[in-house]
């Protein structure tokens, strides 16, 4: 397997597999190793609200990632950024990185191939970063949340059947889109599209959850608000007097 130099790549495994929202100029199966796929990032802006927080895809430590690589034009290469930054780093939950990828071999035959792919990662040390949760909790707050791209459980089950028709295989998401219940189970039509979950949102906007701390500013704001935490609990008591 060879290692090409870098080049401007950008590696999905949420929404960006099934909703790119950037133009691009080839798209290949690709596989990210040291990270997987986890809901593991609470959801204020896209798919649920401060008062009611929804969960979305982030990429977190460990294990295997598989999803798709999309190959930017270089005369894109600078908008194409600015979007991926405008939609990702809203609040610093998500970090920028060049990580290596393994590309699926093309219908050309040629050898695998491995290229540096931009990638968002989670940030665990953010407010909004939601750990390991229970499938059951997963389940509760998917079904019952929604914002400004739509519902939950439309984000689940559109990552979900996209993966299907793609052929990866993800257990997690499987009991998922069980646990979420019946409604989810057929909420898709004869011609594949999803049908409306408001109703079913509805549903479950009377119950309780916890809300997470989430920062209002920018991702240098948070990371700056972390080192004079650090600073202050590095001070003696008189220094804090």
């Amino acid at each position: 397997m060879t290692l090409k130099p870098a080049e401007t790549w950008v590696f999905g495994y949420g929404s960006l597999m099934w909703n790119p929202g950037f133009a691009y100029a080839e798209a290949r199966p690709a596989t990210l190793r040291g990270f997987h796929r986890a809901f593991c990032i609470y959801s204020v802006h896209y798919r649920g609200t401060a008062r009611q927080p929804g969960l979305v895809l982030g990429l977190d430590r460990g294990g295997v990632c598989h999803g798709i690589a999309f190959r930017i034009a270089p005369d894109t290469h600078a908008e194409t950024l600015a979007y991926l930054r405008r939609r990702e780093l809203i609040y610093g939950v998500y970090r920028e990185a060049f990580i290596p990828v393994d590309l699926a071999q093309d219908p050309s035959g040629a050898p695998l191939q491995s290229v540096f792919a931009l990638a968002y990662i989670a940030e665990r040390a953010h407010p909004a970063y939601a750990g390991v949760l229970t499938l059951a909790r997963e389940a509760t707050l998917i079904r019952r949340s929604a914002g400004r791209s739509g519902t939950n459980l439309d984000y689940l089950l559109s990552t979900h059947r996209h993966l299907r028709s793609l052929g990866i295989q993800d257990a997690r998401l499987d009991r998922l889109v069980a646990l979420t219940g019946a409604l989810a189970g057929r909420a898709v039509l004869r011609d594949g599209a999803p049908r409306s979950t408001v109703g079913l949102t509805r549903a479950w906007a009377s119950r309780p959850t916890h809300l997470p701390r989430t920062v209002q500013d920018n991702r240098f704001g948070f990371r700056a608000k972390c080192v004079r935490a650090g600073r202050r609990t590095e001070q003696t008591p008189e220094e804090q007097e």
